[in-house]
């Protein structure tokens, strides 16, 4: 190796076979030498120009459907930040040198998203090769022999467009799928609110690949007596509708605990009761505050669950880890669990979560809560909002946590 600055633009412009880059407008903002040779037009007729103006479907073919294919792959892209490969796709290209003469040809895309700093799509690198030779060549290579191999050919592409149909069915079924859980999620969830007289704001992030619901879970409720308000998390083992249908059961008895019982601990008491005989609820967690805004005292009692965390207005942070019990339904006969308290004064900050926020492989439990404590020290002006999504820009991986993750920040 040298220490050599690499010329990346010579890099693309030599990477072998067809490669361009796509704006998200699917406008050609670059290509490399070979797609200019190998398309036959000059980069004056590329760069700047859409993708479909310069290479529309075959007129005289009614049943061409390479243009849509290609651009349901790019806008597959956008939409979901991923690599697209496309089956084979025949798409007819114009001739350059005698207009109105299409020639057949045969391609095999691949869509990939390049990421801006802000973690979105802001270019397509599209690669494509062209296969139409490999076809011509077997359909020439005579007597039986060639025949067979172009009726093989031709079963191939029969196949491969039978398997792109398939797939869009696949996502067609996952995308009304996606829309249940989203419906799932908001009926089971409160929406994000003020909660008495203080700012509170909620985020909710599945695990990278699971649907948009999870088995975790928060609450905000209002308090009987005096200015009292009740937080609460709390996590479900497992991903997906079977987790959401418990996370909604277990939610839906806290806030209804909560609204009657003497104390967090007691509504935890009545939680694990009600978790133990509720099939997927083993080994669930929570943990709930009871605060107190007149006393300016804050009540707590955790089921196995990571602390809250309270950021006092100086910038000290306070881990509510005084009544830390075991998960909601370990005990066959359950016993009262632990309950503690601490004050904090007003512009204090509480912090509840779940573990996607903290835990990482292969990395103590305690570098997580942290990392944590430090990014809310440092942030603890912003207001609830600004300081959720900060939160989780500075702890979740870029690419997404491999577990579920609920966070919820009021301001006292």
């Amino acid at each position: 190796m040298t220490d050599a600055a690499i010329e990346y633009a010579t890099v693309f412009q030599a990477l072998p076979g067809m490669v361009a880059l796509l704006t998200t407008e699917f406008v050609y903002a670059d290509v490399n030498e070979e797609f200019v040779r190998l398309s036959g037009r000059p980069r004056e007729q590329l760069i700047g120009h859409y993708l479909f103006d310069v290479f529309p479907d075959n007129p005289n073919d009614p049943a061409a459907t390479g243009m849509r294919n290609l651009e349901a792959s790019l806008c597959r892209v956008l939409a979901t930040g991923e690599r697209d490969t496309m089956a084979l796709q025949r798409y007819d290209v114009e001739d350059p040198e005698r207009p109105g003469e299409w020639e057949e040809r045969y391609w095999s895309p691949v869509n990939a998203p390049l990421l801006g700093p802000d973690g979105k799509v802001a270019l397509i690198l599209h690669r494509v090769e062209e296969v139409t030779e490999l076809i011509r060549a077997r359909g020439r290579s005579g007597g039986s022999r060639g025949g067979r191999a172009r009726v093989l050919e031709a079963e191939l592409y029969t196949r491969a467009r039978e398997l792109q149909e398939l797939n869009d069915r696949l996502r067609q079924a996952h995308s009304r799928e996606r829309e249940v859980a989203l419906a799932l999620q908001e009926a089971m969830l409160p929406a994000p609110r003020q909660v008495g007289h203080h700012r509170a704001a909620v985020r909710y992030r599945p695990a990278v690949g699971a649907l948009n619901v999870c088995g975790d879970w928060y609450d905000l409720v209002d308090l009987v007596g005096g200015d009292r308000i009740g937080v609460a998390v709390g996590d479900v083992v497992g991903h997906g509708l079977e987790a959401a249908g418990v996370m909604g059961q277990l939610r839906s008895a806290l806030s209804a605990a909560s609204r009657v019982a003497e104390g967090p601990a007691q509504a935890l008491d009545v939680l694990g009761r009600y978790a133990h005989v509720i099939d997927g609820a083993e080994s669930a967690t929570a943990v709930t505050t009871f605060i107190d805004c007149v006393r300016h005292v804050i009540t707590y009692s955790s089921a196995g669950h990571p602390p809250p965390v309270l950021v006092h207005p100086d910038g000290r942070t306070e881990f509510l880890d005084q009544a830390t019990d075991t998960p909601l339904d370990a005990r066959p006969d359950p016993i009262p669990r632990p309950q503690a308290e601490t004050t904090f004064a007003p512009g204090a900050t509480l912090v509840l979560y779940t573990d996607g926020l903290i835990e990482r492989r292969r990395e103590d439990i305690d570098t997580g809560l942290d990392r944590l404590a430090d990014a809310l020290r440092v942030h603890r002006d912003q207001d609830p909002e600004t300081l959720a999504d900060t939160v989780l820009l500075e702890l979740l991986p870029p690419g997404g946590a491999t577990d579920d993750t609920a966070l919820i920040v009021v301001r006292l």
